[in-house]
């Protein structure tokens, strides 16, 4: 058996083995090994995470310290841990991108691996809540191809120019809101390739007058595509909330969806599970039509935060269709109860 001496070498090799909670990717590689040191049987590092999970971190610290004892002579093992949490959007950063969203302070992206795990229904639902709490919110519906914020927030004017020819967004429900499907028929197909996906996220982003606001949240389109990466490449995220449904299916695809906005450094602020159960409002009786706690699980089996379930209820659908939000239609309800405390979590997550 071959003897591995302690070298700064050894201690790097050792600590390859090591990775994050989830990915097949190693510590190392990630870049979150720092300040290493090697002299006297003495093996010290900073573990500098983008995760703002103490759970993650924690593993991660445990792992380290045992693949380095396995080298021959460690004595001592000092590991600095730093989690690096969510920030707002500085005025260095926006200054960086151009300006955009200078005024926001929090700018979080609600996605989902897959569509039809109700997304959309959660941003505006989300949005409204906050606002609710007394933010400044708006409410960007970055999917181009599928836009529906229009129809979930009774939107159906034009929107109109201010005199530094930016766009003004509508309000409703307290929430100023933007999307694309305000300025096409309704029947009218969005046939764009990537590049075009890309600018018109960007003029979003920069050419809509959002002002000053605590949150914007940007209802994203499914999956990983060009407005995902536009987003993360153009301005400072705060986090992410990954949306998903009990189904293995839908589960699997929140998982992908999570990974990408880890691999771009975005902080997950979580996960939450849509239509999570339905209680029968007659007798009470608790009815798991598409399984129950696969978002819980698949949190834990992540290191990020699970942020809660919302009971699936007839009147989200009938609210959304209406173009009046559960939370604004029905504000005592038992599903915009769990959306005022979904978006109560969202705010203690990056500092507001």
């Amino acid at each position: 058996m071959t003897t591995v001496l302690l070298t700064e070498e050894s201690a790097l090799e050792a600590l390859r083995k090591v990775k994050y909670p989830g990915f097949s990717r190693d510590i190392v590689s990630f870049g979150f090994v720092r300040d290493l040191t090697v002299g006297g049987g003495n093996v010290s590092f900073r573990l500098a995470l983008t995760s703002d999970s103490p759970e993650a971190a924690a593993a991660i610290q445990k792992d380290a310290e045992a693949a380095l004892r396995q080298i021959e002579g460690v004595r001592a093992v000092t590991i600095a841990v730093e989690v690096k949490g969510p920030t707002p959007i500085s005025a260095a950063a926006a200054a960086a991108q151009g300006g955009l969203l200078k005024g926001t302070k929090f700018a979080v992206a609600i996605a989902s691996g897959k569509g039809g795990v109700g997304k959309s229904t959660v941003s505006a639902n989300l949005a409204i809540a906050l606002a609710q709490l007394g933010y400044s919110v708006g409410l960007l519906d970055s999917d181009i191809y599928g836009p529906s914020q229009q129809m979930m927030m009774g939107i159906d004017e034009k929107p109109y120019l201010n005199e530094e020819q930016k766009i003004l967004p509508i309000e409703r429900y307290g929430v100023r809101v933007m999307s694309i499907g305000f300025m096409m028929d309704v029947d009218t197909p969005v046939i764009w390739r990537g590049p075009m996906i890309y600018k018109a996220v960007e003029q979003f982003l920069g050419d809509v007058a959002w002002g000053e606001q605590d949150f914007l949240l940007v209802d994203m389109p499914p999956g990983t595509g060009d407005a995902q990466l536009t987003l993360t490449q153009k301005v400072q995220l705060a986090g992410a909330v990954i949306v998903t449904t009990p189904q293995d299916v839908a589960l699997i695809d929140a998982r992908k969806g999570l990974a990408m906005f880890q691999k771009v450094n975005v902080p997950v602020l979580g996960i939450v599970e849509n239509m999570s159960y339905y209680e029968c409002p007659k007798c009470g009786n608790r009815d798991d039509i598409f399984k129950h706690g696969g978002g819980k699980k698949t949190a834990e089996l992540l290191n990020v935060p699970y942020l809660g379930g919302i009971p699936i209820s007839t009147g989200v659908a009938l609210a959304g269709d209406a173009g009046k939000p559960i939370v604004a239609a029905e504000p005592d309800s038992a599903v915009a109860k769990a959306f005022v405390e979904l978006a109560k979590q969202i705010a203690k997550a990056v500092g507001a």
